[in-house]
């Protein structure tokens, strides 16, 4: 046995087992519960503001965005995001958050080569992967019609 298999075997006897049941559990909750809070906003939206319904799920999104760079501005979405995992992280919120993460780290350098690049280069791929799924999707959807 080679140096490097003894010592994988030493530290994976130290290592905790990881709760993939509980992270799942935790992170499916989480993820319904803020996408039932966004369609809660965008009810609200559409009962009492009288705004079409299409109108309503955007500011929804818009709200829930919002709420995400207030908290994480706040220094609490961190540790949420610790607690529910992907549930908090995959939705549109956790890209604020991601955003916001990489203004607030960067804003000494300047708005330029701080908060703007920083910033396009946390989201960039989640941008990038976005508009080629969207233009793919596009694409499929004329050629079914």
């Amino acid at each position: 046995m080679s140096l490097k298999t003894n010592y994988r075997q030493a530290v994976k006897a130290f290592q905790p087992k990881t709760p993939y049941v509980i992270n799942s559990l935790k992170a499916f909750v989480v993820g319904g519960a803020l996408c039932t809070v966004a369609e809660a906003f965008a009810n609200l939206y559409s009962r009492f503001f009288s705004v079409p319904l299409l109108s309503a799920q955007q500011l929804a999104v818009m709200t829930m965005m919002l709420l995400a760079v207030v908290f994480t501005g706040a220094g609490k979405y961190d540790d949420f995001s610790q607690f529910a995992g992907a549930g908090a992280t995959m939705t549109l919120a956790g890209f604020a958050n991601a955003l916001a993460s990489a203004a607030l780290e960067y804003r000494s350098e300047g708005w330029t080569a701080g908060v703007a690049s920083q910033m396009f280069k946390a989201g960039g791929a989640a941008i990038v992967y976005g508009v080629v799924t969207a233009y793919l999707l596009g694409i499929l959807y004329y050629l079914m019609s």
